[in-house]
């Protein structure tokens, strides 16, 4: 097992980068209005001595979705790098024990966003809470034989955390310093952080976004993706959906048959897929050319 440590604006800041730790949770967002100030000084602290990485969002109880676009919006540029998680607690939560699909609303729209999912951080005593995200997320469970367990030495205890068969966090102490075991290794951990790692484009779009050609034009749209400018001509390869934006919840113009082309001016990977854009005389059309490992046609 790794040990992590979790921190916060209100940690002593050498906790982030503590002798012994192999990983790294640093508080991000809360609600829609707050944003850790000590966030990035302690992620690139943690990182420059060699931790592994995460980033949480403490649940506000507004609307989930809003808080996770905010969550995305605020911790972007950490995306496959930190693991993820939603922290669901009581305090300063007015859904806490009221919304049961809160936390699903909140992790199916970052998943959508990014194609990760959160863990979810919970106490367990109200697991029941979070029992539907269990299909998709990892637990990071909070229970504490005491809180002046000030010591890496874990209590020899058992405790239900049904629905989960395991957990992948446990948050044993939260007394002096909030301590933490991990039930995966480096490429587990890793593997949480950016899922579809393995994935490699195999004809175009080629660039990863972070490191564009110089002569790429880059940009960000509304919802927060980014995009890179490529022309080019794309045949599906199957029958796939044109929309009016780059979601698959977004509104269909139109099913395209097998073997259509398509002319686009640029490409963007989120959300688990390849979206490719389309100029049309009222806009834009949108359409995913590559899903995961699979490519859904070919480029001329």
């Amino acid at each position: 097992m790794l040990k992590m440590v979790d921190v916060y604006s209100g940690s002593p800041r050498n906790f982030a980068t503590q002798a012994g730790t192999d990983i790294t949770m640093v508080k991000a967002t809360q609600g829609t209005y707050y944003v850790n100030p000590e966030c990035d000084k302690d992620y690139q602290a943690a990182k420059k001595v060699g931790k592994l990485l995460g980033v949480y969002h403490y649940a506000g109880g507004g609307d989930p979705v809003a808080e996770a676009d905010y969550f995305y919006k605020q911790t972007k540029n950490y995306v496959g790098e930190a693991v993820p998680a939603l922290d669901w607690e009581e305090y300063q939560n007015p859904m806490f024990g009221k919304d049961l699909n809160w936390c699903r609303k909140f992790v199916d729209r970052y998943h959508e966003l990014t194609g990760v999912w959160c863990l979810i951080y919970i106490q367990q005593s109200a697991i029941n809470q979070v029992a539907n995200c269990a299909k998709d997320c990892g637990l990071w469970v909070a229970w504490y034989a005491t809180m002046d367990w000030n010591s890496w030495t874990l209590p020899n205890v058992k405790f239900s955390i049904a629905p989960w068969s395991t957990y992948t966090i446990w948050q044993f102490t939260g007394g002096d310093m909030d301590r933490n075991v991990v039930n995966t290794d480096k490429a587990g951990w890793q593997k949480l952080a950016k899922p579809n790692a393995d994935d490699r484009p195999v004809s175009q779009p080629t660039t990863a976004e972070t490191k564009p050609r110089p002569e790429v034009k880059k940009w960000t749209d509304d919802l927060g993706d980014v995009w890179y400018s490529e022309k080019g001509t794309f045949v599906t390869g199957g029958a796939i959906n044109l929309r009016y934006g780059a979601r698959t919840s977004s509104k269909i113009i139109a099913q395209l048959p097998a073997n259509t082309e398509v002319k686009y001016d640029g490409y963007s990977r989120h959300g688990g897929y390849v979206w490719i854009r389309q100029p049309r005389s009222n806009g834009y059309g949108y359409l995913v050319c590559r899903a995961g490992n699979e490519a859904w046609g070919t480029f001329k």
